[in-house]
């Protein structure tokens, strides 16, 4: 009886090494996905560099390059909103807040995001919004959006910089 739980159990990790190799090979851990960074299919961006997508995301560029207003959204906090806050925004909750606060009074922020509650919102939103630019995990993004290049990286490449721990579906 042990030799067929030894089995069983050689059998259970050789599988699950399969699952977690590929990962690994794009340099990304186990634990973490890539955050697709979306925009409306119709909006003709390909690529921003960080230092644009901090722009965009501070609401300190009102428009894109075919003209149309820059719609921001956001997810509400999670683990999404923190890589953003950490990697992008380089804030936590209470300085966002009171960026986008003190920017529409100075006049130095031209847009303040929309928040919804999940990805399935974000994408439809970013679906029907033509100017919208928003955030779900890689997993979540689909051909009803155009995934943006960030630094001329796709979430899937291992160079990547936006990268969210993996929930536990």
């Amino acid at each position: 009886m042990h030799r067929r739980a030894r089995v069983l159990f050689l059998f259970v990790a050789a599988v699950s090494l399969f699952e977690v190799l590929p990962s690994l090979a794009q340099g990304q851990t186990a634990s973490e996905e890539g955050l697709a960074i979306i925009v409306n299919q119709s909006n003709p961006v390909e690529n921003l560099s960080s230092a644009e997508l901090r722009k965009v995301f501070l609401g300190e560029k009102s428009h894109w390059t075919n003209g149309r207003r820059i719609t921001l959204v956001m997810m509400d906090p999670g683990p999404e909103r923190k890589t953003m806050l950490r990697d992008i925004y380089h804030m936590n909750e209470n300085d966002l807040s009171n960026h986008f606060i003190h920017g529409l009074f100075t006049g130095e922020v031209f847009v303040s995001p929309k928040t919804l509650a999940t990805p399935v919102e974000v994408r439809k939103f970013v679906f029907n919004v033509p100017g919208a630019i928003g955030y779900v995990r890689a997993a979540d993004a689909d051909s009803s959006v155009k995934v943006v290049r960030i630094d001329g990286r796709l979430p899937d490449d291992k160079e990547y910089k936006l990268r969210v721990q993996r929930s536990g579906k």
